[in-house]
Order: structure tokens, then sequence, then C-alpha cells
């Protein structure tokens, strides 16, 4: 249940992600960039949590869950830098900051569980 309960956070996370971002109109190149990199890096998470899951090994599994980690620690990165600049509101920001660091913080205790057994 808890595999389902965080491929479903991290899936609903992108779609919020996609939601703001399509309704972010900019014509500015440091902006474009930025929202490009978190749409790829927030997408990113849940993908390799279900790759993860459908891994043919334990190996596979730790692999793709340390990689969904990697892409949360990016995602928040770059929605601070979006907040910070003043590209996004940072009430937004700092809620999808708020999720992106308790999805990384689930990832994180799974892939020290699953590097101690």
């Amino acid at each position: 249940m808890e595999g389902e309960d965080i491929k479903y956070r991290a899936y609903k996370f992108s779609v919020s992600i996609i939601h703001i971002l399509d309704q972010v109109h900019t014509k500015q190149y440091s902006t474009e960039v930025m929202l490009k990199q978190l749409i790829r890096s927030s997408t990113s998470i849940g993908a390799n949590i279900v790759e993860g899951q459908a891994g043919s090994s334990r190996k596979d599994f730790t692999n793709f869950y340390l990689h969904a980690l990697k892409s949360a620690n990016e995602t928040k990165y770059w929605l601070a830098l979006l907040r910070d600049t003043h590209k996004l509101e940072k009430t937004v920001c700092n809620s999808l900051l708020d999720e992106a660091m308790q999805i990384a913080n689930i990832l994180g205790a799974s892939v020290r569980t699953l590097r101690n057994i």
C-alpha cells in the first residue's frame, strides 16, 4: 500500500505542476528554461517510481527510487529558484515545495531501508 501511496502522490504532484505551469505566460528566456527544467524533474519523480516498482530486481528497485529522489531534490531547487526570482507566486511555490520535500523524505527513507536490508 505504501508503494501505491507514493506513486499516487508523485502523480498528483506532477499534475499540479503541469496545471500551474500551463498558466504561466512568459517570453523571458530564463523563465522558460527554469519552467522546462521544473516540468522535466517533477514528472521524472513519478516515472522513476513506476519503473522501480516494475523492476526485475531489488537493485533495480533501489536505483530507480534513488533516481526519483534525485529528481525530487532537483525539483525543490527549481521551485525555490522560481519563487526567489519572483517568476511564480510565493505561496504556490511554498505549497509545491512542501509536497516535494515530503515526497523526497519518503523516497529517502525507502532508499535507506532498501540499502540496509
